[in-house]
């Protein structure tokens, strides 16, 4: 199929070169004449597992191409995915400004059939307002449909979730864009879940809604844990057998980062909200989840005494493993107010440095762990890379002036750390002084 994805940010990029991996001749479009110069050069803006050599062997292959010449493209081909941003409003809302502009430039230039499919996350309704555009502004009357398509992309493993995902959810309302989208996912032999267009947009803030309503329900648990002497991870662990509630999403910790969980969280309750209901349990969650931050902030001083002078070294500054993305990153908040109270900072970050320095200033980039550890007063644990895991700790023990280790994630165990000679905080579990 001739397939247009407006767009190459995140979603963009990985919906392109994906489809474009499945056979079919993809267009990837963005009006940011910089980011396709360098993807016509071969150079990906983003760090993400699988992608650079998708896109490599698809842009030789002749299936995947990158321009800004959003009318030439809609012509050429029949489906155009929507997949540009949707930032939030100062109050919380969805911007649909990029939306509503590409809805109308196919309208303008559309001359036969299309299906357009949105695959930014929006708000409901946005899917009738986006035909009730093309409607408006295509004055040839030309046939056309409009679909849902949410993505459930993982920053870390997006190609693989992409290409082996739990389902698929479409919300169409003809039969012809429902065999054109049973055809274009086929090749992936996964369940299509076919809804309305008004329940598909529902289902992709209910998932991520419901995700981080889970995250900090552990958090909360975490904090009783500390408080009664319990370990979250035992807690954890028998919640998860139960295959009503499952293991995954509870992990204690510092919170949920990134730009989905609270932006889509944020905007659903703006949605609830001007559909008439209040949406207190996803309020409670996001305050819980900022309440976190702030809950190891306190663990840190209090484990130093004294904030002031110390040299804290960070592990880990995007918001989780596997990509470079500081938007919402726990990390900016916590090391800002360690540096109000006058710390002196250090971080390693194995791939999120460059995309860190657009939100934090006047630290020491190190470039390993072990320098990190270096005259160190603390070792903090921000982001559970897998090779923070499996490190050297008696090298890092010989090395920090203070060996003290502070651990946002829960990655080591209590008892080798104190057999390892740590002083070791953690969340939700007895600290070892």
């Amino acid at each position: 199929m001739k397939i247009t994805v407006v767009g190459s940010g995140y979603v963009g990029l990985v919906t392109g070169a994906c489809f474009s991996e499945l056979g079919n001749d993809l267009i990837c479009i963005d009006i940011d004449e910089s980011k396709i110069r360098k993807l016509n050069d071969g150079i990906i803006p983003i760090y993400e597992p699988g992608l650079e050599e998708l896109v490599k062997k698809n842009r030789k292959e002749g299936r995947l191409t990158f321009t800004t010449d959003l009318k030439k493209s809609i012509k050429d081909s029949e489906i155009v995915f929507i997949c540009v941003g949707t930032p939030p409003k100062d109050n919380g809302e969805a911007d649909l400004s990029h939306v509503e502009s590409v809805a109308r430039t196919i309208a303008e230039v559309m001359d036969s059939y299309k299906l357009i499919v949105e695959k930014s996350t929006v708000p409901v309704e946005t899917g009738n307002k986006v035909a009730k555009s093309i409607r408006a502004y295509n004055t040839e009357k030309v046939d056309f449909d409009v679909v849902s398509n949410p993505e459930f992309l993982r920053e870390g493993s997006a190609v693989n979730d992409f290409m082996h995902p739990d389902r698929i959810v479409v919300g169409c309302e003809s039969e012809k864009a429902r065999k054109i989208m049973e055809n274009l996912y086929a090749p992936l032999n996964a369940p299509i879940i076919f809804t309305d267009i008004k329940s598909a947009e529902i289902i992709k803030h209910a998932s991520n809604s419901f995700l981080a309503t889970k995250i900090s329900f552990i958090n909360a648990i975490a904090n009783i844990c500390e408080l009664a002497g319990a370990d979250v991870e035992n807690v954890a662990e028998g919640m998860g057998f139960d295959k009503r509630i499952g293991r995954s999403f509870l992990n204690a910790g510092i919170g949920y980062g990134g730009f989905c969980f609270p932006k889509d969280a944020e905007a659903f309750i703006r949605i609830s909200e001007k559909l008439g209901y209040d949406f207190r349990l996803l309020k409670a969650a996001q305050e819980i989840n900022q309440s976190q931050r702030k809950h190891f902030v306190r663990k840190i001083e209090k484990a130093l005494w004294v904030v002031k002078g110390k040299t804290i070294g960070i592990l880990g500054l995007a918001f989780k493993p596997n990509t470079d993305d500081m938007r919402y990153a726990p990390s900016i908040d916590i090391i800002k107010e360690l540096q109000k109270e006058g710390a002196e900072i250090k971080v390693y970050d194995p791939v999120a440095h460059e995309r860190s320095k657009e939100f934090l200033k006047d630290i020491k980039y190190c470039a390993n762990p072990y320098e990190v550890a270096e005259n160190s007063d603390a070792l903090v644990i921000i982001t559970e890379w897998s090779e923070f895991k499996e490190l050297d700790l008696r090298k890092i023990k010989s090395l920090m002036r203070n060996p003290l280790i502070i651990d946002g994630r829960n990655i080591y165990s209590p008892k080798k750390l104190k057999k390892e000679g740590f002083m070791y905080i953690s969340i939700g579990r007895m600290d070892v002084i």
